[in-house]
Formats: C-alpha cells, structure tokens, sequence
C-alpha cells in the first residue's frame, strides 16, 4: 500500500478511507468487525468517523460508530495499524454542539471513551461555528495536542474564506492549524470544491479527505430511474439531487471507462478522485465484504489521462 501524507501532518495514510457513519446504523457490531478487519488485512489504515454518528437513525443518541470502533479496537489490538480520524461540533443533545474551548473539552473526553483510546489522530471540526473565535477553538485544540489526546486537527464544511482565516489565525498566534480539509467531492460536485478550496488547499498544502465519494451511492450507477430510489436509505436523496441529464452524461461516461477496464462504475469514479493531485483519500463506505472488496479494487485502478478527460468532460457543469 502506497502511503500518502495528510498535509503537514506527519500522518501517512492510505489513498482511501473508510467512513464510519455506517457503523451501529446499516451495519451492526459482528458485521462492523469483520469490516474493519478486512480493511486493515487489505493494507489500508484510515478510518474516518464523527461523535455524532448515528443519531440520525430511531432511537440512537450519536456515538454509536465510535462505540463499535472502540470494542473493536479493544478486542483486537490493533490501534497501532490505523490512523483514526474523528470530529467534533455538530449537535449531540441539548447544550452539546459548536467548537467552543468548554465543549471541545468535553466531546474529546466522551470519544476517547467510546474509542477506547487515549489518543485520537485526527481530530476535526465537524462544522464551522462562526460564534467561536478561531482562536479560543485552536487554543483549546493546543491544549488537547500538548496533552497527546490529539495528534493533528482538521477542518469539515468550512468555506474557503472561513478555512484561511483560520489558517491565518493559525500562523499569526502560533497556534496549531488545520491540516487537513473534509469537504463535499465527487464527479457530481465538483464546481465549490474546485473553484474555490482546492487552489487554498494546494498552496497551503492541506490533505483532503472528500465525503459523499460515491454521491449517496448515485455514482455506483444503482439509481438510473426514479424506480429504483428505494434501493437503499439514501435512494430517494440520490435521485432528487443527480438523477438528471448531467448525471446520466457521468453514467454513460463511468460506464464506457468501466468496460474498458474491467471494473465497475463506482470503482472509476472513486479512481478518478484519487487521481487527482489535490486528493488525499476519498472517504467511502461498505456494509458488506464484497462491497469493500470493490474499494479495495478501487484504489489498486489506474485510469490512463484519455479516461479522466472523459470523465472530466462528461461531468463539467455546463457541457
């Protein structure tokens, strides 16, 4: 497995991670270990997950997917093969959210517990939180470094003016930085992402770990008419967003490459994410062995300069 840096972090991971949020929600904790064991046997070591996963789903209350990666983790033995990423900020119950010194301090405490651990590697702000000063939230962030609770920080859902005032904030105060960006990214959405973080990102060498890889499963090529939005959760939300002429044009386009290298048109698109020079690891899902055995494929495809102009072609949003 090829290593790639995060950043100017120190961390070294692998070229595809593995999210989370499917832990304790679509699979359950037998299935969830075989999952992560399997992703670590294949040679890849990042594993991306969120306090908040799955307070979506009935009945759950958020630290569900930590919970699991922390049993895990402890029955295993094997903290010491992974870069483990969480985040911080997003509501978790009354009083529980934002990037405020108080909280930070507190959201920590509560995940390395679930976690099992004493050390996150990771640790992002899940959202931007506009009513905390950059500076009392990367304070509090030094303090939880010096303290090795967290080896490095990074930024989710920031906007490219909000991601370089912190970073400025960062070298004016001397304060640890974000070294790492989390944001929306795949051949379906591509136009903030490209026009306006990824130059901010490449100067001030951010890794990027994009979410949505697979854009809620549409880019699988599963949801090509509206009958087939009740193919899983997220059916109804894939087809309303991508089911459109420009994705039926990504389609067609995955589809071509995928026969022309033997693989299927999830594996392309995430191909061509890890691609591209500004991507660190796309962040993808499996709820079931085969399906992580295809992302296991994914990052071993090599897509020729011909292909990824095709696909660029067929996703640019005004073609």
């Amino acid at each position: 497995m090829n290593l790639r840096p995060l950043g100017r972090s120190g961390l070294q991971v692998s070229p595809l991670a593995f999210g989370g949020n499917v832990f304790g929600w679509t699979v359950d904790e037998a299935t969830s270990f075989r999952l992560l064991d399997a992703w670590v046997d294949a040679g890849f070591n990042f594993i991306d997950t969120a306090d908040v996963y799955s307070i979506w789903a009935p009945g759950h209350t958020g630290g569900e997917s930590e919970t699991i990666i922390g049993k895990w983790l402890r029955a295993t033995g094997k903290r010491d093969r992974i870069v483990l990423a969480t985040k911080v900020g997003k509501p978790m119950g009354e009083g529980k959210k934002g990037l405020s010194p108080r909280y930070i301090r507190e959201a920590v405490e509560a995940s390395l517990r679930r976690l099992q651990c004493d050390c996150i590697d990771l640790y992002q702000s899940h959202d931007d939180d506009a009513e905390t000063p950059f500076e009392d939230t990367l304070g509090a962030y030094a303090e939880l470094i010096k303290a090795g609770k967290v080896r490095a920080i990074g930024a989710s859902n920031h906007t490219a003016p909000r991601l370089a005032e912190a970073l400025a904030v960062s070298e004016r105060l001397g304060l640890p930085r974000y070294e790492s960006l989390q944001p929306l990214y795949n051949l379906c959405d591509r136009a903030v992402y490209e026009a306006e973080l990824e130059p901010l990102c490449q100067s001030q060498q951010l890794g990027v770990i994009n979410f949505f890889a697979l854009a809620m499963g549409f880019l699988t090529g599963k949801y090509r008419s509206a009958a087939d939005a009740s193919r899983s959760t997220r059916g109804e939300r894939a087809v309303a967003a991508y089911l459109n002429d420009r994705g039926r044009r990504i389609l067609a386009a995955l589809d071509e490459v995928a026969a022309e290298t033997g693989a299927k048109p999830g594996q392309v698109a995430l191909a061509w994410q890890i691609a591209r020079p500004s991507i660190t690891a796309p962040i993808a899902s499996a709820t079931s062995l085969d399906q992580l055995q295809e992302l296991v494929a994914a990052a071993q495809l090599k897509l020729d300069p011909t292909q990824i102009a095709r696909l660029d072609a067929a996703s640019a949003e005004q073609a």
